[in-house]
């Protein structure tokens, strides 16, 4: 067996958590619907597990991509969001509605490749510059130390009398010039000369600016005029007055530049997208129509035919050069109210393997979801109020209340799951957000059941009034 050594770069793209650790990590932002966490956690894998295969079995490996169905606000965009924190794989969220069938004015479906790219090519640009950064920290006061203290030039020989041979006095002056020097180096290191101004030769490309008429733009198009253009360019300098401080950043971010290999950084960001990348189809139902040859929907199948070949596995040319779309992960997911999964051309559901229905949220769900998390929404009003030295508390009966209220008015207006939370806990707390601190002087202030009753008992009672919660 002969694991993959050309395309070690893809080894350490996905950090090395297993499916449970996957779902453990999940289960700290996302309440409940684990079958779509363990899908997810398994496709995830599933990436590094293919890296680590041999060669000739390899490229026969394809991702089993993901559907996931449910009702809005139930956890579908936040899993995306969460695992594209969890990997260290290229990661695009990207919306089904935005895209048009070739023709229409509108997006082409391979701008999400070509953005995926870019995003790539920034991760791999950040790490490099990482590993560089201590080199181009000490070439940057280098160059300040230059500006500060310009080398002295090398004086004349002196001449003796006799017409011998010259003899040398610079000795002393060069140590005293580097004694200078490193005063001045170490100075710099420990920030006290910050506040103090120096002028800088700043590198300038004047690059006219281009615009291309039409339904497509130049990322649409994958082209860069703008580089192309600017590396024909002559390059100017212009004298720019500065502090210590800023020179150290923009000097510093020049270094970097300079000790970047950019092919390398490309070659290695299109390895990633190839073989680790993931895209995340929002809103995929939207696409799905339901009634074929008028209005809105006769670009929807059209839509799906231009997705299909991306989906399938093809080449997408990028600024950066020719992207396989074999081996990305696609994960699409839909409310799928009108239409349903099956509404989908026959090749396309073909693609997409494994469907995951998320649950609707229940009154317990949303206890969970108010008070669990990490970033749970209880907290994050707390984190607000203690800002202004205010202690926000909860009680127990309060938070069930804010629950229940949530579910009932999801099952009586339209159900929009968690996303009911955000607009029930502001109508709860817009007294108190607003008169903290002028009206409000306590340090503590306690919601209770009777508080939550109070603000909401109209909109439970009033239908019409409840349609304004959304």
């Amino acid at each position: 067996m002969s694991n993959i050594q050309s395309n070690g770069s893809s080894v350490n793209i996905l950090k090395q958590l297993t499916p449970t650790q996957i779902v453990s990590e999940l289960d700290k932002y996302i309440i409940g619907q684990d079958l779509a966490k363990k899908s997810v956690a398994i496709a995830l894998r599933n990436r590094w597990r293919r890296i680590n295969v041999p060669d000739e079995m390899r490229e026969e490996i394809m991702p089993n991509n993901i559907i996931l169905i449910g009702p809005t606000g139930v956890g579908k965009t936040e899993i995306a969001r969460r695992i594209s924190k969890l990997t260290n794989a290229p990661f695009i969220k990207v919306e089904a509605s935005k895209f048009t069938e070739v023709g229409y004015v509108g997006r082409d479906v391979e701008s999400m490749i070509r953005e995926l790219t870019d995003l790539s090519v920034n991760i791999v640009k950040e790490e490099k510059m990482k590993e560089i950064s201590s080199k181009a920290e000490h070439n940057a006061i280098e160059r300040i130390l230059d500006i500060l203290l310009p080398k002295p030039k090398k004086p004349e020989p002196a001449q003796d009398t006799t017409g011998g041979m010259p003899v040398l006095t610079s000795m002393e002056s060069e140590s005293s010039f580097e004694s200078t020097r490193e005063k001045l180096r170490k100075q710099l290191l420990e920030g006290k000369l910050d506040g103090r101004m120096i002028e800088l030769d700043l590198t300038t490309t004047d690059t006219p600016m281009m615009q291309v008429l039409g339904p497509f733009g130049l990322d649409d198009l994958g082209l860069n005029l703008q580089d192309m253009l600017g590396s024909m360019m002559p390059k100017k300098t212009k004298k720019r007055k500065v502090t210590i401080a800023e020179a150290k950043k923009i000097l510093h971010q020049e270094e970097s530049k300079k000790l970047i290999d950019m092919d390398a950084v490309v070659k290695e960001a299109i390895d990633r997208v190839q073989n680790s990348g993931i895209v995340f189809i929002d809103e995929i139902d939207k696409i799905a129509g339901t009634h074929k040859g008028f209005g809105p929907d006769v670009s929807r199948e059209g839509v799906q035919r231009d997705l299909l070949p991306i989906v399938e596995g093809s080449t997408v040319m990028t600024k950066y050069g020719p992207v396989k779309t074999d081996h990305i992960l696609f994960i699409a997911s839909g409310a799928f109210h009108i239409s349903k999964p099956s509404d989908l051309i026959p090749e396309l559901q073909g693609r997409f393997p494994i469907r995951v229905e998320l649950n609707s949220l229940t009154e317990e769900d949303f206890i969970k979801i108010l008070t669990q998390p990490e970033n749970a929404l209880i907290k994050q009003y707390q984190a607000l109020m203690r800002s202004e030295g205010v202690e926000l508390i909860f009680q127990d009966e309060a938070i069930r209340e804010i629950a229940k209220v949530a579910t009932e008015v999801n099952d009586r207006v339209e159900n929009i799951g968690a996303r009911r939370l955000h607009t029930i806990l502001t109508t709860v707390l817009e007294d108190i957000l607003f008169s903290v601190p002028d009206k409000i002087k306590r340090k503590k202030i306690e919601i209770t059941k009777e508080l939550v009753v109070e603000k909401l008992s109209k909109i439970v009672k009033d239908k019409d009034l409840s349609r304004y919660i959304l």
